[in-house]
């Protein structure tokens, strides 16, 4: 959406976004309407659908009327990049103790316990405002029928049933078996009984249905943030290639589908990769972004709640300018992720050597220019904060060395760093991509190599790595800690540094004074399914590192178990308290556990309509 219009919405709606909740505290209460119900005599209205709708959005995120913690981060930093291995919790032992609880999966514990339902809240939370918007829209449209511009409701339609799904996946990805709402249910104690393939059915469904009403090439009002028509076919791929973990027959839907959008051009890759995940104005909402929560500040919320308010842990401790609060800090096993071969491609596909040691500013190895938009490592410039130091970590011998980098706004960019709340310095208007273009293609891929379309994958995993080489991390800042330490950043304040080609044109390189960037394409076709699969596995992680997406990947690829456990066992020598990680074994960690708390509301007298996924224990 356009920006001013998303604030003013966000903030003068308020109101709105409470009487959808769930959860929220209100004097009287007992005189109050029952709360997860919308007064329709007060919102029968264009404006209040209108409001209701800006709810559900606004439910993309950790929210006061929800939540109102981490575990509902947009990003899923908790459930994809902590358990998956790309963070560690970070910071020091005693804070926010349930996260370290999920980290050696220990799920069952009364705090993860608590940390699972406010991700479940979220979710469902959404759904509930979404359907919300399409029970006031039939109101309003049988009462009052003029209220609307020729199209204008079906588009409102096609919007709730996009976010409806959405929120549906999410809870998909997480527990599995899980209730599927739609705005004519009254019964809200619905069992999780549907088939996997019952769900990915109708969350398909749903997305159909939304890219049939949704405006095919610009957003409605033409606000940014809204989603759009391919938008929804991009993600009817995304859940399609997900069920091919159930039936390999999605994998030919998955590519007919993404091929469709790909061809579309609607969507394309940002041209450098510093412009994924930024602050500037120019590239917020760009052509990569497919689905975002639109981070607002100064737009008069007194307490920063609009802004990135699931992602406000994960920036640099004090003394850095952020202040707080050294959350979700990359793994050892990540950075080492990023060495390259001399040919640049990455050094993990050619054995376990990329994983001996850790990465530091200037060692001699090749790394994939992404590593430092992705990470803050010491001596390192932080985009243009200055270079990232030992002292901004909170506790390195717990946590290790590194800072979590994507979510961090830019200094130079204007007007992005809130000004109210608590630590206002950490809270941003970086958008928090939930989905995006290199995202989907590499889902596209996945599809080809499972199809036998090798150099279908080649080519497309190709372009994703030619735009990573475009430009590294550049000197940023030409403060005294920068220019004492590097000496050719005197009067070079240059953010992004480009790569330069060699004469071949296949293979990118920099020797910056902290890093030797390098990387290639895959020259040599591409003619065995499992080295095609692995190739592109790993170009996901090393394109979407701290996204929230790993786990889920590793889950639905197979084998979670091995992969987790040769995690484990590179870590605990590094990360003491991983020696202490409970084995990851299945069944049981296929899922998380379903919250007990919304078990016990599912009860109808003694029976449970919600059934606890396997290896969790039973309804009591």
């Amino acid at each position: 959406m356009n920006r001013h219009t998303w604030q003013r919405l966000l903030y003068s709606l308020a109101t709105l976004v409470v009487i959808a909740g769930v959860t929220y505290a209100c004097k009287d209460f007992l005189n109050q309407p029952a709360q997860g119900t919308v007064d329709q005599a007060t919102l029968a209205t264009k404006v209040g659908v209108e409001g209701s709708l800006i709810a559900a959005y606004r439910a993309l995120d950790c929210s006061s009327s929800s939540a109102g913690s981490w575990g509902c981060a947009a990003s899923n930093w908790v459930w994809g990049s902590v358990v998956g291995g790309d963070a560690y919790k970070g910071s020091d032992l005693g804070d926010q103790q349930p996260i370290n609880d999920i980290e050696t999966f220990l799920w069952s514990v009364g705090e993860a316990d608590g940390y699972l339902n406010q991700k479940w809240a979220q979710v469902y939370e959404g759904v509930a405002r979404s359907n919300a918007t399409i029970r006031l829209l039939d109101a309003v449209e049988a009462s009052s029928p003029g209220q609307f511009a020729a199209g204008e409701a079906r588009q409102i339609r096609g919007e709730a049933l996009f976010l409806r799904a959405h929120y549906h996946f999410e809870a998909y990805r997480m527990w599995g078996h899980v209730p599927y709402y739609h705005e004519t249910d009254t019964d809200l104690r619905k069992p999780n009984d549907l088939p996997l393939d019952s769900i990915v059915k109708l969350i398909i469904a749903d997305l159909d249905s939304a890219a049939a009403m949704l405006p095919v090439l610009l957003p409605r009002n033409l606000e940014k943030g809204r989603v759009t028509s391919w938008a929804a076919q991009a993600y009817k791929g995304r859940v399609q290639v997900y069920g091919a973990a159930l039936n390999p027959a999605y994998w030919a839907q998955a590519i007919t589908t993404l091929t469709a959008v790909k061809n579309s051009n609607h969507f394309a890759l940002e041209t450098s990769f510093d412009h994924v995940w930024t602050a500037f104005p120019a590239f917020r909402n760009g052509k990569e972004t497919i689905l975002a929560f639109q981070a607002s500040v100064k737009d008069g919320e007194p307490s920063g709640w609009n802004s990135n308010w699931g992602e406000r842990l994960n920036f640099p401790y004090a003394p850095s300018h952020f202040a707080c609060c050294g959350f979700h800090q990359p793994s050892y096993n990540l950075v080492n992720y990023f060495k390259v071969d001399a040919a640049g491609l990455p050094l993990a596909l050619a054995g376990p050597a990329w994983n001996t040691d850790t990465t530091y500013a200037g060692m001699a190895a090749a790394l994939d220019p992404r590593l430092d938009w992705t990470v803050g490592r010491d001596n390192v410039p932080y985009k243009d904060w200055s270079v990232h130091i030992r002292q901004w970590i909170r506790d390195a011998s717990y946590s290790g060395p590194y800072s979590p980098k994507k979510n961090i706004h830019e200094q130079r960019a204007p007007n992005a760093e809130n000004n109210v709340g608590w630590v206002a310095s950490q809270t941003n208007d970086v958008p928090m991509h939930i989905y995006r273009y290199a995202d989907m293609l590499l889902l596209l891929a996945e599809a080809e190599v499972e199809a036998g379309n090798l150099e279908n994958a080649r080519a497309i995993v190709n372009s994703i790595r030619a735009r990573a080489g475009v430009t590294a991390q550049g000197c940023g800042s030409a403060d005294s800690t920068v220019t004492n330490r590097y000496p050719s950043c005197v009067g070079n304040t240059t953010l992004a540094a480009p790569l330069q080609a060699n004469l071949a044109g296949t293979l990118d390189s920099l020797q910056s004074p902290w890093a030797f960037y390098k990387i290639g394409i895959y020259t040599t076709p591409w003619t065995v399914q499992a080295t095609a699969r692995a190739a592109v596995r790993a170009e996901r992680r090393l394109e979407l590192a701290m996204e929230g997406q790993h786990f889920f990947d590793l889950r639905r690829w197979g084998g979670s178990d091995t992969a987790i456990a040769n995690y484990i066992n590179s870590e605990k020598p590094r990360i003491a308290y991983l020696s202490l990680a409970t084995p990851y074994v299945l069944p049981q960690y296929l899922y998380y556990p379903i919250p007990s708390v919304q078990i016990e509301l599912s009860k109808v007298g003694s029976v449970c309509k919600l059934a606890q996924n396997t290896g969790w224990g039973t309804c009591n």
